[in-house]
């Protein structure tokens, strides 16, 4: 494990005085400063969008843009602050120069993870084209479901959740801990069950965790989400976590819940279980061949 400690974005600096380690750099009081300032800048964001008419009664494209803005700057702005004035350190998981070229990776992995997810459906005789719809709005769905959760999301419980969390108890417990908080936070989507939530966390949560282990780098989690969105509502036409979509391709899903994943989309279903399992699998392997995963904090010492 002693080589991947080099992989953790924060180590306490060995001359803090004792009340610093436990007030200012401890994971829980981390995690606490980045809650205490998101918090504020989600309302910062929703006065500031409202004040200058970006609001539920806006164009699509502007409603699009504030939703883009207020799911991820505010996360954005909570990250860079604990980072750079709490940590000290620099932002290397988010570095400018990775942004593009690991941000189109994870672009490529999401489309084709999810176009697998559809074609098993279609060969299993449950994914169906009925149409095609040229006239989509797509802009607004990039903006929304597809980057801004993207950002916001990996943000949240990859940058700041799941690394803390490894920092202190290492990453079996980081990895348990952050996809039961990302299945818990869409389970109040719309058609949202204890299935699809635990769905969600185990397909999702551990590939988005794993992901990271093995790159340590935001942009590819955040392409890899974003993509998997967008395709899945704006190319297939499948509900987004249980949030209506309308796609390119005008689509209907038939057979048992199971199988076609229901009102919630094809998250829900086994089959995108199935295949993230598989991919998570295969990163698990890559992580233990490397030496990525990290010990508990009381064990590195």
């Amino acid at each position: 494990m002693s080589a991947a400690s080099s992989t953790i974005a924060f180590v306490t600096p060995a001359t803090a005085p004792g009340w610093k380690r436990w007030l200012v750099y401890s994971p829980l009081v981390r995690l606490l400063v980045f809650i205490a300032l998101f918090m504020p800048a989600v309302k910062f964001a929703e006065w500031g969008l409202h004040a200058i008419g970006w609001g539920k009664h806006a164009p699509a494209l502007q409603q699009g843009m504030a939703e883009f803005l207020g799911r991820s700057m505010p996360a954005l702005f909570a990250y860079l602050v604990l980072v750079k004035l709490v940590e000290r350190r620099p932002l290397n998981e988010l570095a400018p120069r990775k942004l593009l070229s690991h941000g189109l990776l994870g672009l490529a992995v999401g489309t084709l993870l999810f176009s697998a997810v559809v074609g098993v459906l279609w060969l299993a005789g449950s994914y169906h084209v009925v149409g095609f719809n040229p006239h989509v709005d797509w802009l607004p769905a990039l903006l929304m479901v597809g980057l801004g959760a993207g950002i916001g999301e990996e943000i949240m419980f990859r940058g700041a959740l799941f690394r803390i969390v490894e920092e202190g108890l290492g990453s079996w417990a980081a990895l348990a801990i952050s996809a039961l908080f990302f299945g818990l936070a869409h389970a109040g989507n719309p058609g949202a069950t204890p299935w699809s939530s635990a769905a969600i966390a185990i397909e999702a949560g551990l590939l988005f965790g794993l992901l990271y282990i093995v790159t340590r780098s935001l942009p590819v989690c955040m392409g890899l989400h974003a993509a998997w969105n967008f395709c899945q509502g704006t190319v297939y036409g499948i509900p987004v976590s249980g949030l209506k979509a309308d796609g390119w391709l005008v689509s209907t899903r038939t057979g048992p819940d199971w199988l076609s994943g229901g009102v919630f989309g094809a998250e829900a279903s086994v089959v995108a279980l199935a295949l993230c399992l598989l991919c998570s699998a295969a990163l698990l392997v890559v992580a233990l061949r490397r030496g990525s995963l990290v010990a508990p904090s009381w064990k590195r010492r």
